[in-house]
């Protein structure tokens, strides 16, 4: 792919910069997602550098079920970690609960995002679901708490979380906290899940 020549990659972050940030957008309305791809798209767009882990959004490496995946992969500059197992069965139905592939795959994720907080040589690193994760016992909020230490020891990029919930040690350690919230949802009267909107 061309890359247009009105952008400027920019380097990543040295050690320690004041001006990186924690962003968290939770709740349980709809737009958590679609605004990290949001922003990660601005990111892009001004030359740096993104790193996007998803979790418990599974792909089995034929069946992808989440659109934004398709043009992500065709961008430069941003790096795709989607972890998780897939959850929609060939009926087209969709499978709940966690079962040890899925507390796994969320370790797998966890493992990827402490080694990009690291050593990545990201701007920007997206942990989308991360908190569902935690909502669905995949994890612990003590682990993205752990999580949270190893970023604040050398801030070498800008910090981005989703998920459902969140817990007041955690607001108190963002930057940035928006609230998701559902005030009304098509789901309610029937419509389901499409795609290019939902998914």
């Amino acid at each position: 792919m061309a890359k247009n020549a009105n952008i400027r990659v920019l380097p990543p972050s040295e050690g320690g910069d004041d001006d990186s940030q924690i962003h968290i957008y939770y709740g349980y309305g709809k737009g958590k997602t679609t605004c990290c791809v949001g922003l990660a798209i601005r990111s892009l767009g001004a030359g740096k550098r993104v790193a996007l882990v998803q979790f418990d959004k599974g792909y089995d490496g034929e069946n992808e079920h989440y659109s934004e995946r398709h043009i992500l992969r065709r961008l430069d500059g941003i790096e795709l970690y989607p972890t998780g197992c897939e959850r929609m069965l060939p009926d087209g139905s969709f499978r709940f609960g966690a079962e040890p592939q899925d507390l796994e795959e969320a370790r797998r994720g966890m493992a990827i995002a402490r080694r990009l907080i690291a050593e990545g040589e990201q701007d920007i690193l997206i942990l989308d679901e991360i908190l569902a994760a935690v909502a669905y016992d995949l994890l612990v909020q003590q682990d993205v708490m752990d999580l949270l230490d190893v970023y604040s020891a050398d801030r070498r990029c800008e910090l981005v979380l989703s998920g459902h919930q969140v817990w007041p040690e955690l607001v108190e350690r963002a930057d940035l906290v928006t609230e998701m919230r559902k005030v009304k949802h098509y789901y309610g009267d029937g419509v389901p899940a499409r795609l290019g909107i939902e998914f």
